[in-house]
């Protein structure tokens, strides 16, 4: 009778596979799986670029462009001598300045279009100038009113035990001065995973929380997941997870009262992140003047569970 073949192990899968880096779900740029053979469409994604990079990339985007659409007006005005009204051949300066003039529809009144192929020009460029100014101040309100979330997440996960019962906690704080409304959150572990025939997969198993949503979430949330008999989790080592290139995934969605609008956030956790054999440190409190406070001090602190 035939019998199923042993499950290869995953150390000798990975030998003779490129394996997957430690952390699929990037906390930053460095973090992320590199993308090999992808095409780089940047004619048809520029929306998402001009949207997605850093403030300081695209006020220096926008500049170079503004730089070099100037500098090709320039030159073609000094392609005919004369065009400029007190630009003398060969004035690069003058007809730069008659350019950013006309693309900013400036207009001084010292430096005027004195020919019909310079009148072409600058009708040209007028339009172009239009164009690029509500092009640039449509980018620039997109990416001021896109809602972004500010909700802090613990840098650690701790394993403690919770009414005599492991549990796995990640706290969650709004770092804004307003409420989000009706928060969802989710957790899933993710792993690598090698089936009968030798084949690695990384595979999602949803980890069930105690509470995974409230109608408003203004201060702080634990995330509890229980490490019963239903959690993938269950028995699970730091070296076995790390093993595994497990990683516990957190999402977060709701309704920002200010802006009315979805907001959402992420993290991810690997083996290395988490503390074994831990519990938050207590966070509230009461001042002086006997007003509850929260400590967000020591928000990411923990300590060995008693």
């Amino acid at each position: 009778m035939p019998t199923d073949p042993p499950q290869p192990d995953i150390a000798e899968v990975k030998g003779r596979t490129t394996g997957y880096p430690t952390r699929m779900l990037a906390r930053d740029a460095a973090d992320g799986p590199v993308r090999l053979g992808v095409a780089r469409h940047w004619w048809n994604d520029q929306y998402h670029s001009a949207l997605s990079m850093p403030w300081w990339g695209f006020l220096l985007a926008a500049a170079a462009v503004y730089l070099a659409a100037n500098l090709v007006f320039a030159g073609l005005y000094l392609l005919q001598s004369g065009a400029i009204s007190h630009v003398g051949p060969g004035d690069f300066a003058g007809a730069f300045f008659f350019s950013v003039q006309t693309m900013a529809t400036i207009g001084y009144g010292q430096l005027v279009p004195q020919t019909i192929y310079a009148n072409t020009l600058v009708t040209i460029e007028a339009l172009i100038g239009m164009l690029m100014i509500a092009l640039t101040t449509g980018l620039l309100f997109a990416r001021f009113s896109r809602p972004t979330a500010r909700i802090l997440f613990s840098r650690i996960a701790v394993i403690g035990n919770h009414d005599g019962q492991p549990t796995l906690f990640v706290r969650l704080g709004n770092e804004r001065r307003n409420q989000i409304l009706q928060a969802t959150v989710t957790m899933s572990l993710l792993r690598t995973e090698i089936t009968r025939e030798g084949t690695m997969l990384r595979r999602f198993h949803d980890l069930k929380l105690a509470r995974s949503h409230t109608p408003v979430f203004s201060m702080t949330f634990l995330l509890m997941h229980h490490l019963d008999e239903t959690s993938p989790l269950q028995g699970t080592t730091a070296e076995q997870l790390a093993e595994a290139e497990g990683e516990i995934v957190v999402t977060v969605s709701g309704l920002d009262e200010t802006l009315s609008q979805a907001i959402h956030a992420r993290i991810s956790y690997t083996a290395e992140d988490i503390n074994w054999g831990h519990n938050f440190t207590d966070i509230f409190g009461v001042t002086a003047d006997g007003q509850r406070s929260i400590d967000f001090r020591r928000f990411h602190d923990s300590h060995p569970a008693a």
